[in-house]
């Protein structure tokens, strides 16, 4: 035996059944591949066994397999590239993308949160988190409003009210033992209200109106508010009836090229010209052009009442045109040292606003090229103006928005005159006292007095509000209620404000979310009519319809490519015309038709309709 032991076919028949021995283990050891998390993990004892008793065959990834003391570059098994290393097992189990089951998640079962259900916490209000949506109208909200408010009541009820169990009366331990009276123990008794044990179920259902009885599908509160009748909304077009090309219109913030005439013509400054288009006929003239001059137009305005045609330019130049025959009426080569941004009539007094800080006053009548008034109320660039228009100069408001994020309002009768003083500085002085949101009497470095008035000094003004946080070009007067004004704050403010200048205080606000370029108020319904520029949302670039004082959205248009720097509205209140950057004029039908009371639709003096 010892000789087939050391034969060659002994050794072939040991190394056969070594063989054996080791696809054994290895088939004992072998991790079974899972589906879903791949390899199954092995202990490190069976690992390291069937290393030492496996073949060597080369790896692909020397500084990957283990190394022993013997040898530094050791066996690798193929096998060892698919066993997972405890630390990588066990991250794997704990991870959150894979674990041993599902787990489902619970937000999206969330009736709450899914349909946005969630009651606030505080009472709401429209100057809080206003985010303009880009497209949205009066007729979606209430639509949206009633859909929230029946799903609230029929997905998520209120719990019902449950009666307290019956206690029982304690007695008092004084008391001595009693015994007690025979009674009945079975009795029978119909329903009825006076018996406290009645159930309440029972008592519901004498109810006729009770919910056992109901035909319809939906509670009685939903049932309440869809046939409650809501009020009647008008429908806006959200597509402009008209797009005209306006080549040249500046992307400028602080300039006003758009103006609408009593007459029904249009007046747009673009570059260095001004056009007049007529609306009735679309007819297009050319008024002026400033290119020989090398000067470009900055502001643009109507007199109240006739074709007068007032143009500011960069240079500081005002000019008064006659739209009707397309001549130059005067000129004022040096009315403000800097930029006319801003311009405003009153009857016969044209105030200009400009970038040197002053707001002055001129009388056309006069051919005097010096103003007659001076308003010293702003540190900053003044880029609006508007009159209240309730009566001539000497009974109306004046308002004044300017980059140094103020707005002032004054009034030629009370306001006073400062005096000059040391330095070139004017000692600011009212008789007026401040009131609650403004503030009066701030000391302003004086322009050269090319521009001054006789006076030399300049007028203080009434109120000075300071709430805004960014440049203040949109102002608009209340048509409709005497004393109120709108004001519009720029990019870091995007609030729209009402103020009382009668008592100096704010009545309201709405944080609109975006840049408020203009505003003006309709004549035929109590709304008010926003653009905007920048936005800190995806919605920029809109023209809204806020129904005051409410400020519930009516409409939002969307069209305009670039920020809705200019704003006007026909003489008839029905249609406004934006303007912005991407070159385009936009005319919308924005407001109803004025409707007439029945005193001028059938006059009483007309005899001829009483004659049969």
């Amino acid at each position: 035996m010892s000789g087939l032991k050391n034969s060659p076919f002994g050794k072939r028949l040991r190394a056969s059944q070594r063989e054996e021995a080791n696809d054994d283990l290895s088939r004992r050891i072998r991790p079974v591949p899972n589906p879903i998390f791949g390899v199954a993990s092995t202990s490190a004892a069976a690992a390291n066994a069937f290393a030492s008793t496996s073949s060597s065959t080369p790896g692909l990834d020397p500084s990957s397999r283990p190394t022993t003391s013997g040898s530094s570059v050791g066996p690798d098994s193929p096998i060892d590239r698919s066993l997972p290393k405890p630390k990588t097992t066990i991250a794997f189990a704990k991870g959150s993308d894979y674990g041993d089951r599902f787990v489902p998640s619970r937000d999206s079962g969330d009736m709450r949160t899914s349909y946005h259900l969630m009651e606030e916490t505080g009472p709401s209000t429209p100057s809080k988190n206003r985010i303009i949506p880009s497209e949205s109208d009066a007729l979606k909200e209430q639509a949206n409003a009633i859909f929230n408010t029946i799903l609230h009541t029929e997905v998520t009820p209120p719990s019902p009210h449950r009666s307290s169990s019956p206690s029982r009366a304690l007695t008092g331990s004084t008391m001595p033992p009693t015994t007690p009276t025979r009674r009945r123990l079975f009795t029978y008794n119909s329903p009825s209200s006076s018996n406290p044990v009645t159930p309440t179920r029972s008592r519901r259902l004498d109810t006729p109106t009770d919910e056992a009885y109901a035909m319809s599908p939906v509670r009685a509160e939903s049932r309440q508010l869809l046939e409650s009748p809501r009020r009647q909304l008008r429908s806006v077009c959200k597509t402009p009836y008209r797009v005209l090309d306006a080549p040249e219109l500046a992307d400028d913030f602080y300039l006003n090229l758009v103006d609408w005439s009593s007459t029904n013509i249009l007046g747009v400054g673009l570059g260095s010209c001004v056009y007049l288009w007529t609306a009735h006929n679309a007819a297009v003239n050319k008024l002026c052009d400033f290119g020989d001059s090398r000067d470009a137009v900055s502001s643009v305005a109507w007199v109240q009442k006739g074709t007068t045609l007032a143009v500011g330019t960069l240079s500081g130049r005002l000019h008064i045109y006659d739209a009707s025959t397309l001549t130059l009426q005067r000129t004022y080569n040096h009315a403000h040292t800097q930029r006319i941004g801003a311009l405003a009539w009153n009857s016969h007094v044209l105030s200009s606003g400009s970038r040197d800080r002053l707001v002055l006053h001129r009388d056309v009548r006069v051919p005097s090229h010096k103003p007659f008034r001076r308003g010293q109320g702003h540190r900053q660039e003044v880029c609006g103006l508007k009159w209240s228009g309730e009566g001539g100069p000497g009974s109306a408001s004046l308002a004044s928005g300017g980059n140094d994020n103020k707005v002032c309002i004054w009034d030629l009768r009370s306001a006073k005159r400062g005096r000059f003083g040391s330095g070139n500085t004017a000692t600011l002085t009212s008789g007026v006292g401040s009131g609650p949101g403004g503030s009066i009497g701030s000391g302003s470095s004086m322009t050269p007095s090319n521009t001054a008035d006789d006076g030399g000094g300049g007028d203080v003004p009434l109120w000075k509000f300071h709430e805004h946080t960014a440049a203040v070009k949109a102002l608009a007067w209340d048509p409709h209620v005497s004393g109120v004004l709108a004001t519009g704050g720029g990019t870091q403010d995007k609030h729209i404000r009402f103020w009382n200048v009668s008592t100096g205080s704010m009545l309201n606000e709405l944080d609109t979310g975006s840049q408020v370029c203009n505003l003006i108020w309709s004549m035929t319904s109590h709304e008010l009519v926003s653009t905007h520029g920048f936005s800190s949302t995806i919605a920029q670039n809109q023209i809204c319809i806020w129904k005051y004082p409410t400020l519930n959205m009516v409409a939002s248009l969307t069209g305009h490519t670039n920020r809705v720097l200019y704003l006007a509205m026909s003489p008839d209140g029905e249609t406004i015309v934006t303007g912005a950057g991407d070159e385009t004029l936009r005319f919308w039908n924005a407001f109803p038709k004025k409707e007439r009371n029945e005193r001028e639709r059938d006059s009483r003096l007309d005899w001829g309709k009483l004659i049969r």
